[in-house]
Protein backbone atom coordinates (compact mmCIF):
# COMPACT_ATOMS: atom_id res chain seq x y z
CA UNK A 1 0.00 0.00 0.00
CA UNK A 2 1.00 3.44 -1.07
CA UNK A 3 0.90 6.31 1.55
CA UNK A 4 1.31 10.35 0.92
CA UNK A 5 1.38 13.08 3.50
CA UNK A 6 1.09 16.74 2.16
CA UNK A 7 0.82 20.27 3.94
CA UNK A 8 0.14 23.19 2.67
CA UNK A 9 4.16 23.93 2.61
CA UNK A 10 5.61 20.48 1.49
CA UNK A 11 5.35 16.41 1.19
CA UNK A 12 5.91 14.94 4.18
CA UNK A 13 6.33 11.43 3.61
CA UNK A 14 6.00 9.36 0.74
CA UNK A 15 6.88 5.28 0.39
CA UNK A 16 5.26 1.91 0.70
CA UNK A 17 3.57 0.66 4.09
CA UNK A 18 1.83 -2.06 6.09
CA UNK A 19 -0.92 0.04 7.86
CA UNK A 20 -1.59 3.35 8.99
CA UNK A 21 -3.24 4.51 12.05
CA UNK A 22 -5.27 7.85 11.72
CA UNK A 23 -6.96 10.26 14.56
CA UNK A 24 -10.31 10.77 12.48
CA UNK A 25 -13.15 12.85 13.77
CA UNK A 26 -15.20 10.53 14.95
CA UNK A 27 -12.28 8.54 16.98
CA UNK A 28 -8.80 6.86 15.69
CA UNK A 29 -8.63 3.93 13.27
CA UNK A 30 -6.57 2.12 10.91
CA UNK A 31 -6.20 1.35 6.99
CA UNK A 32 -4.40 -1.65 5.99
CA UNK A 33 -4.32 -3.29 2.58
CA UNK A 34 -6.97 -3.47 0.62
CA UNK A 35 -8.83 -1.47 2.76
CA UNK A 36 -12.36 -0.78 1.11
CA UNK A 37 -12.34 3.36 0.17
CA UNK A 38 -12.89 5.99 2.38
CA UNK A 39 -13.03 9.71 2.70
CA UNK A 40 -12.44 10.89 6.40
CA UNK A 41 -11.85 14.44 8.06
CA UNK A 42 -8.87 14.23 10.88
CA UNK A 43 -8.41 15.47 14.46
CA UNK A 44 -5.32 16.99 15.95
CA UNK A 45 -3.20 13.89 16.63
CA UNK A 46 -0.80 11.45 16.44
CA UNK A 47 -0.58 9.30 12.95
CA UNK A 48 1.28 6.13 13.29
CA UNK A 49 3.15 4.49 10.37
CA UNK A 50 4.58 0.89 9.96
CA UNK A 51 6.27 0.91 7.00
CA UNK A 52 7.25 -2.89 4.68
CA UNK A 53 9.93 -2.84 7.11
CA UNK A 54 7.91 -2.97 10.07
CA UNK A 55 9.41 0.09 10.90
CA UNK A 56 7.26 2.79 13.00
CA UNK A 57 7.28 6.37 12.60
CA UNK A 58 4.66 9.11 14.39
CA UNK A 59 3.78 12.41 13.32
CA UNK A 60 1.71 15.06 15.33
CA UNK A 61 -0.42 15.98 12.99
CA UNK A 62 -3.21 19.00 12.96
CA UNK A 63 -6.16 18.58 11.42
CA UNK A 64 -6.83 17.69 7.79
CA UNK A 65 -8.40 14.70 5.54
CA UNK A 66 -7.40 11.30 4.77
CA UNK A 67 -8.71 9.26 1.35
CA UNK A 68 -7.61 5.98 0.35
CA UNK A 69 -8.92 4.06 -2.38
CA UNK A 70 -7.02 0.93 -4.54
CA UNK A 71 -3.96 0.81 -2.10
CA UNK A 72 -3.17 4.32 -2.13
CA UNK A 73 -3.81 6.92 0.82
CA UNK A 74 -3.30 10.17 1.10
CA UNK A 75 -3.27 12.77 3.78
CA UNK A 76 -3.53 16.34 3.44
CA UNK A 77 -2.94 17.91 6.79
CA UNK A 78 -3.16 21.16 7.91
CA UNK A 79 0.50 20.94 9.67
CA UNK A 80 2.70 18.41 10.78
Amino acid sequence: MYLEIITPEKKVYEGEIKLVKLPGSAGSFEILENHAPIVSTLDTGELKIVDTNDETTIYQIKGGVVEARQNKVVVLAESV
